[in-house]
């Protein structure tokens, strides 16, 4: 009996002792209410949006909604701090494990705030796109991921600060590490302002075909801190560097106010002037009286006889469509190359291909004629010719 008792007072002893001095059952109960929360936090936050969805509803705008919706995930982390708070107020822990879990308890807090104000910062930049013609578009997502970025860096100065780090000393020695970096990422910073200067001068945004000569020619996909994502027409993806794109002439053909069709049509050299007039007559009145092609009056419109080239007359078709887009542009020059070629045949002509002639020169019959020497044979019998002949 002695020994059942000396274990059931070890028993008492382990239940109030617990973890760090603390009673088991306390503990027990701390889980409990901790669980509980957790628990709940599908009702309670459910029933807490709708009521605020409810709310912001009634407003004429979109913009709180889609706040309401970016803060979810924060808002249903709620209840999970409060029932952390509350579990650790029931263990009542002492001195520094009472500091410890408090902290621990505002950090969660900080968190959360930041994490929702991190969130909500997405749906605020659509008030920064009303100054897009101030800011370009690519200008206010960085605008946005620069915003982003302080709130990270403010919310952990936050909870270092929390934990007792001073963040000062920390800023201090970062200052100093950031002029060691500078020294070696030169080029980083210099494509950072490359990129600023890139966007600030609207020289390209995102969705445009650019050419760079020697680089790469395609569509922008995104314009980033250090490089530009471009993709080729072979779907390749190339990062070209910001001040390559900066300092060097990038050719925009997004910008294009019309699509040009520069052509040199041979005809053959028998045809007359009248048919030449005739060519030229038509395929300019096409031009000039269609709707796919800009006006004269608008850009240069040429339609001319050219040049004579070494085995055709060429003649300049020289115009604009008032489309720019690729596919349409290609279905509205295949319409005048149809054009072109009914109106050379209608001519009476054809159109010319590369060729050479070559002129074989008779001798005159006043040239003396080139002596051909006879063979060996040929002397012998003449020599036993002439003998039988005298």
């Amino acid at each position: 009996m002695q020994g059942f008792a000396e274990f059931w007072t070890l028993v008492v002893e382990v239940w109030h002792n617990g973890l760090l001095g603390v009673d088991v059952g306390k503990i027990l109960s701390a889980l409990g209410v901790f669980a509980l929360f957790v628990l709940l936090r599908g009702l309670l936050t459910r029933v807490f949006l709708r009521w605020i969805r409810v709310l912001v509803r009634r407003t004429a705008t979109k913009l709180d909604d889609a706040i309401v919706d970016a803060l979810e995930p924060p808002i249903r982390l709620v209840p999970v701090v409060v029932g952390a708070f509350f579990a650790i107020r029931l263990l009542e822990f002492e001195g520094i494990y009472d500091q410890i879990w408090m902290n621990f308890i505002r950090s969660l807090i900080a968190f959360t705030f930041f994490w929702g104000v991190f969130r909500a910062i997405e749906p605020l930049s659509g008030i920064l796109t009303r100054l897009e013609r101030l800011f370009t578009l690519e200008l206010v997502e960085w605008l946005v991921k620069a915003m982003r970025v302080a709130v990270v860096l403010v919310g952990a100065a936050t909870i270092l600060q929390i934990w007792g780090i001073q963040v000062g000393p920390i800023i201090a020695g970062a200052g100093l590490f950031g002029v060691a970096v500078a020294l070696g990422a030169q080029d980083l910073f210099k494509n950072l302002i490359a990129g600023i200067l890139i966007l600030g001068e609207k020289r390209f945004r995102k969705g445009d075909w650019i050419f760079v000569h020697d680089t790469v020619e395609g569509t922008v996909e995104s314009i980033g801190f250090r490089s530009t994502m471009v993709r080729r027409f072979d779907k390749a993806l190339v990062m070209v560097p910001n001040t390559k794109l900066s300092d060097t002439a990038v050719t925009n053909f997004s910008q294009m106010s019309h699509r040009r069709i520069y052509w040199k049509i041979g005809v053959e050299y028998s045809t007359t002037v009248d048919q030449l007039r005739q060519i030229r007559d038509g395929i300019e009145a096409y031009i000039v009286d269609g709707d796919e092609f800009a006006a004269p009056s608008e850009v240069s419109t040429f339609v001319r006889i050219d040049r004579f080239s070494d085995s055709s007359i060429d003649i300049m078709v020289y115009c604009f469509t008032r489309t720019t887009e690729w596919g349409k542009w290609l279905e509205i020059k295949e319409r005048l190359a149809f054009k072109v070629k009914e109106i050379v045949e209608t001519a009476g002509t054809g159109f010319a291909f590369p060729s050479r002639s070559v002129y074989l020169e008779q001798a005159s019959s006043e040239q003396p004629e080139v002596f051909v020497p006879p063979t060996t044979n040929t002397n012998e019998e003449s020599v036993s010719g002439r003998q039988e002949k005298l």
